[in-house]
């Protein structure tokens, strides 16, 4: 399921920034890119994510910036007093006077200035890590939610075609023996005239509508789309539980296809398939 949010959290001198996207995926992937010095708080954050998050790729981006900046100038105090120590030393020995030499020499030297990195200490700064993911993390499963609603009608739309077509499917087949005798009939009568034995007529009606007997397939039917239904509003992840109802369906709507005697069946059969290729669509979206 797709979704975004955005928290921010700061103590005034340190800002923290956390965003999070989710796109559809059939199993719970994250994707953390934090600041090198962040690197130990990954785990936290996973558990923060993981706990309320269990299906979809998650793409989570924590930024610090701090007033201070990232770097700073650090001064080696001692080792500019030597250079100052010895600079007043050559200027005795050629009798220059020593206020004549400039600070800005000292100061080029190496090593007497040196930029250094500000190390953040991560596991103090966690307060803001938590507080920016927490917000961030709440917003995007708002955004989810809503989208669950409409995925929820869309959902239920076409799990009532499915019964829709199932019910069709069950009318149709009422009274198949009776035409299957009537079709066999007609056609051994063409072919051999009136030597047809009616009882040996009558058992192979018989096996062929036991053959194209779809009533279990049917009820397996009935009871996964109830089953769908009830899950749906389950305030549970379900997307696994979907995902085997989905495959259950499919394999009883094969079936039926296989046993198709009739082309009113078989036409119901290509329609029920494409309708369960629409939720197997939206499934994907469903946690």
């Amino acid at each position: 399921m797709t979704g975004y949010g955005r928290g921010e959290a700061t103590n005034g001198d340190i800002s923290v920034t956390v965003e999070m996207r989710s796109v559809n995926n059939r199993f719970r992937d994250l994707q953390i890119r934090v600041p090198r010095s962040y690197m130990v708080l990954e785990p936290r954050i996973q558990k923060g994510v993981r706990d309320h998050i269990h299906r979809g790729r998650v793409e989570i981006f924590v930024r610090r910036t701090s007033r201070e900046g990232e770097q700073s100038i650090a001064a080696d105090l001692l080792l500019s007093e030597r250079y100052h120590a010895v600079a007043n030393q050559v200027a005795k020995r050629l009798q220059y006077s020593p206020n004549e030499v400039p600070l800005d020499f000292i100061l080029r030297q190496q090593g007497v200035l040196t930029i250094q990195d500000n190390e953040p200490d991560a596991l103090t700064e966690w307060s803001l890590v938590s507080t920016a993911l927490d917000v961030a993390r709440d917003d995007l499963l708002n955004m989810r939610a809503e989208e669950g609603g409409a995925l929820l009608k869309d959902l239920s739309k076409h799990l009532g075609q499915m019964l829709r077509l199932r019910s069709e499917v069950a009318e149709h087949c009422e009274d198949i023996g009776e035409r299957l005798l009537k079709r066999l009939n007609q056609r051994i009568t063409r072919l051999i005239g009136d030597r047809v034995d009616p009882r040996r007529l009558e058992q192979e009606a018989a096996i062929l509508a036991d053959k194209a007997d779809v009533s279990e397939e049917l009820a397996r039917i009935l009871s996964h789309c109830q089953q769908l239904e009830k899950i749906f509003h389950d305030t549970e992840p379900v997307g696994r539980k979907i995902d085997f109802l989905l495959q259950e369906l499919n394999r009883e709507i094969n079936t039926i296809g296989s046993k198709a005697a009739e082309h009113p069946i078989s036409s119901r059969v290509v329609e029920m398939k494409s309708v369960l290729e629409r939720l197997r669509e939206q499934s994907a979206n469903v946690e």
